[in-house]
């Protein structure tokens, strides 16, 4: 069994010694898996600049991350044994990460979120098919002892919990499904919901997704089948019901096309998809009323684009490439939603996980 501790990291950085800035509006937190480091960055929103203040090291190879809804901290999923997560606090006068503490998880985690209160953390395992939940401490930082670990059908990729935090939904690449459940916000328990899950169609490796801002739709890629498939929400009963499909990857892509990862939005207009194969976003006009996708562009990006993220006023896009090593800044047309470079910047090495940190 494995040993039930958590280090606390005893040397938090030095504002001071990072000659880090007194005050950032947009803060961008990269993971490089191979570096073992997260690189702490700066969105300049008027220009779209990126610049790095410093990197953070780490004790495992680093992905996936996730940001705590309050945003006072971001957790790092190590995949290198022992499997755990850091909890790092984003200090708020400056966006700098502070570690506080590293402890276990269940399994080699695939995505980590939190619940919408951010008191508990849910983990998905790819290679260990199963999902987990472990509660979050006062202080903020992940508690050792899991609440559940449940196994799930092969190759389980993405666990969120719906916009009420009622609901969960992880889903199996390998098991061609995505899984419903009931979420006890007070106890952190999942148990099955009726139906227990959604197949999808066979052979197409359901991977990432998102919900749509406006509630009633979510948004999956599917790794396999080269698609992004839309499914209706329905928000009181907990289940989704798929409507429609797109592809991915350019009609003229040389292989096997390889989708990633997804988001939309702050607006809803907007969805974006990466492409490994390729090396390519495909950009969608969203219809608010049905969900269907409407395909604008291809736009050329970094080598194996497993992770991008966008920014919380929906002005840029930012890329990472775990091949090339660095990430591109794209505009994002708020009428049309084609993307132009405007940016770009080396990063460490295998970069593959993005997110944003945007002080009021």
């Amino acid at each position: 069994m494995r040993r039930l501790a958590i280090s606390i990291l005893a040397a938090p950085l030095t504002l001071a010694s990072l000659g880090a800035p007194a005050r950032a509006a947009t803060m961008v937190y990269v993971a490089n898996a191979e570096s073992r480091d997260i690189g702490i960055l700066t969105l300049d929103e008027a220009s779209g600049q990126v610049k790095e203040i410093t990197r953070v090291g780490v004790s495992g190879a680093v992905f996936p991350l996730a940001l705590s809804p309050n945003r006072r901290f971001l957790y790092a999923g190590l995949r290198s044994e022992p499997y755990g997560v850091t909890t790092f606090e984003i200090d708020q006068t400056d966006g700098m990460l502070i570690p506080l503490a590293t402890g276990p998880l269940p399994d080699n985690m695939a995505y980590i979120s939190t619940d919408r209160t951010g008191r508990f953390l849910f983990g998905a395992s790819y290679f260990g098919d199963k999902i987990s939940v472990n509660p979050i401490g006062q202080r903020g930082f992940v508690q050792p002892r899991p609440i559940q670990v449940i196994p799930t059908r092969p190759k389980a990729h993405a666990i969120l919990p719906d916009p009420s935090n009622s609901w969960v939904f992880a889903t199996n690449l390998g098991g061609d499904v995505i899984l419903q459940y009931k979420f006890d916000a007070v106890t952190g328990e999942l148990t099955p919901n009726t139906p227990p899950l959604v197949e999808t169609a066979k052979g197409v490796g359901p991977r990432f997704f998102r919900f749509h801002p406006g509630g009633r739709f979510v948004f999956v890629t599917d790794e396999l089948g080269n698609a992004v498939d839309t499914y209706r929400f329905d928000a009181a009963h907990g289940t989704l019901t798929q409507t429609s499909s797109v592809k991915v990857a350019p009609a003229d892509v040389q292989g096997t096309p390889a989708p990633a990862d997804l988001h939309v939005t702050p607006n809803g207009r907007f969805l974006y998809a990466s492409e490994r194969t390729s090396n390519t976003i495909a950009g969608y006009r969203i219809d608010i009323e049905t969900g269907v996708l409407t395909l604008i562009s291809h736009t050329p990006t970094e080598m194996k684009p497993r992770g991008f993220a966008i920014d919380p006023r929906g002005r840029y896009l930012l890329a990472v490439g775990e091949i090339s090593n660095a990430m591109t800044c794209y505009a994002i047309d708020q009428e049309t939603g084609v993307l132009t470079p405007v940016f770009h910047a080396p990063m460490g090495k295998d970069p593959n996980w993005v997110e944003i940190h945007d002080f009021p």
